[in-house]
Formats: structure tokens, sequence, C-alpha cells
């Protein structure tokens, strides 16, 4: 079946004909040759035709890159804005085969990667095929999970890759023409132009770009796709929050971390679905660190309510002055939480009991691993008011 799919490379010129009404405007090939990249001594090879490694082989040049992950092989001159991006690539890396565009440098970039150890081979896994942004230096992986789908590749054999980016929305399109991999509502990243990147063990070739307005996806041009959690009135949208403190080396909570009289809050709102991105706000961190967040819930009357809490990576909830919960989620670890440690509502839910009248929901949030952040929903707002 793999092979199947894979044959659908040899017809990207009727592909990429297909979708000559969706764009106007010639199309661009990247030239793959060293004076076109920026890349260290020693981790790019430029090969004047484009070795048979299975598969269907692309024509012209190729670049196969060798250095791993310890810096991306970057396009030189080049900055796209919405278009489609065409290119073969073939992994040969069981961890991952990445791409970047609207790449301002290594700390604002959008991105979009092949798990090649997890989903290649293995188009039932939803993991195969993700995106996610590059915010601050930090890949927003783990707090954006929904980004993600199944896709039918292979290590060690020629893929195609087709990108349609329209304004804010993106499809993503792997070894097929017809159904998407990925449906992007909404790029994520704080940059919506730049240049273009490959990261990993990986070989590049057809690198075709057609950079104008693209029109016939999924929403109107320039506009972004609905957020589901839009008519979804239990969620949190609006807390207060602290600046960032740092958690001492060898503990993990103390009484002395609680915001104090002298805290200054700030107000933060949920981004789509919901998420409160601490990372947009912050960035990462090198070292533990904490911030406090908070908001009031007024009830007509004494009544638990099953609040749903989706975080990374530590948290401590106090309600009215009270604990109530503490909680990790931490990836690969024995703590992580469905799904497989990444935010998401289903990480954990509890009661919450909230007397007649206004009560304080505070939410001390730990991450020193990617992004972090918080997602919390009511099972029901019958009788409380969210402010």
């Amino acid at each position: 079946m793999l092979k199947a799919f894979l044959s659908a490379c040899s017809i990207s010129f009727c592909v990429a004909f297909c979708f000559q009404s969706m764009a106007q405007g010639p199309a661009r090939a990247i030239p793959l040759n060293p004076a076109n990249w920026i890349f260290r001594p020693g981790t790019a090879e430029f090969l004047p035709v484009a070795p048979n490694i299975g598969g269907v082989i692309p024509q012209g040049a190729a670049m196969k890159i060798t250095n791993g992950y310890t810096g991306a092989v970057v396009a030189k001159n080049i900055d796209f804005s919405e278009g489609l991006i065409d290119f073969d690539m073939q992994p040969t890396d069981s961890n991952f085969a990445f791409f970047y565009f609207h790449r301002q440098d290594a700390n604002e970039a959008e991105c979009f990667y092949l798990r090649t150890g997890w989903g290649a081979g293995r188009p039932d896994r939803m993991e195969g095929a993700q995106y996610n942004p590059i915010i601050k230096g930090i890949a927003c992986w783990n707090i954006m999970p929904h980004y993600q789908g199944n896709a039918s590749f292979g290590l060690n054999i020629w893929n195609h890759i087709r990108l349609i980016i329209s304004g804010r929305q993106m499809l993503v399109y792997v070894n097929t023409d017809t159904r998407p991999t990925l449906v992007i509502p909404r790029l994520e990243g704080n940059t919506t132009h730049g240049s273009f990147a490959f990261e990993g063990k990986i070989t590049v070739a057809n690198l075709v770009v057609k950079p104008t307005p693209v029109t016939g996806t999924v929403w109107p041009s320039g506009t972004e796709g609905f957020d589901p959690t839009d008519n979804d009135p239990r969620y949190l949208r609006h807390w207060q929050v602290t600046q960032p403190d740092t958690i001492p080396q060898g503990i993990d909570f103390g009484k002395n971390l609680l915001p104090g009289k002298q805290s200054i809050w700030s107000p933060i709102q949920a981004e789509r679905r919901g998420l409160i991105n601490l990372t947009r706000q912050f960035g990462g961190n090198l070292k533990r660190r904490i911030v406090w967040l908070k908001t009031t819930l007024v009830a007509d009357k004494d009544w638990n309510y099953k609040i749903r809490l989706g975080f990374t990576n530590d948290v401590w909830v106090f309600l009215n002055g009270q604990y109530l919960y503490i909680d990790k989620n931490y990836y690969d670890e024995p703590s992580m939480k469905t799904p497989r440690g990444r935010l998401s509502v289903e990480n954990c839910s509890f009661q919450l009991p909230l007397k007649a009248g206004a009560n304080e929901l505070l939410i001390g949030v730990g991450n020193d691993f990617f992004g972090w952040g918080i997602v919390a929903r009511l099972d029901d707002t019958e009788g409380v008011k969210i402010e």
C-alpha cells in the first residue's frame, strides 16, 4: 500500500497542473547548490543528480544534509509569505525531518516535520506528520497537540511534500494530492513571512515555490479558520498573570513561591482552543520557573463543579487560598498524561467546590521543558459566572 501511495510522486507535474487554478504567477525552482544556502562546513552536500534511493527518483540536483540537529540549513534571499511549496524529501534518520518556513531566525519560524521514528511505514499512527510554531526559540509541539495527523511515508525512500499557504491557513499533503494530511486553520507563529530551512538527516530535491496568493483552500483567502471552541462558554479564558520566578534547584515547591502583596498582575487572554500560552508571553526556560494565574468564578450557591485542566509541566491549584490540587505532566516520564505528555483538556480533572459568591482560583504553573501554559474548562456553567 505504501509503495502504491508513493507512486503518486511520479505524477508530480500533473499534480502541479491540478493546482494551477488555485494560484497565478510563475513557479520558481530554488537552486540546490552551496551558493544559495547557509550551512556549517561539512554539514551539507550538494549533488548534481538526485540519488536512486527508492521510490520515484526526482529530476535534477539534490541537497544532502548530514548534520542531524546541530543547526538548520537555510535558504538565502528568500522572503516567502504565501503560495505553494513543493519538494521531494528522503529522510534517513529515525527521529525527525524538519522543514521551516516564514523563518526570521532560529527563534521565530513556522515548522512542518515528519516524525520519522514514529510514523515511517505506519500510516495508522496519529503523530506521523506534525506542525508547530517556533516562538522565542521554543518549539511549541507540546502545547498544541491538535496539529498532527497520520501520513503514508517511508525512510530511505523519496517522499513528496506539498504545502499550500493562504493567509494564516495551511494545507499539507504528504505523498497525496487529494485528501490533506494536515489542515491548519491558523498558523500560530509570530511571523508571517521569511526564509526556508531544512534540518535533520535528509536529502532534498525539486524544491519549487509559487509565491502568490492561493484561493480555493478550505477557508476564504486571507482569513483564518474557525476555532472549534469559539462557541463554548465553559472555557476559562481571562486570567491575571505574574512575572516568572525561578524555582530554586532541588526544591519542588514551597509556600514562599506563592504570590505576595508585592506581586504585579497583568491580564492574559486565551488563544485558540482556550490555551493560555505562557510561551508566547515569557519564552522558554533553561531553569525551572513558575508563574501564577488567577481568575474569579461567581457561584449562585455552594456547589461542586468538575474542572478539566490541561497543563505543562507542573501545577499547584488553590481555591480561595486553600490547597486543592497538585500534579505533573512531563513527556516520556511516569507523570506523563494523555495525550503522551502534551497539553490537553484530557490531562486531568477534579472537583471544584465553589462557595456562593466570588471564588478566587489560583494556579501556579512550573516549567523547564519546551512550551508551557494551561487550558481550563468547566464541565457545566449552570449557576456559575466566569469573570
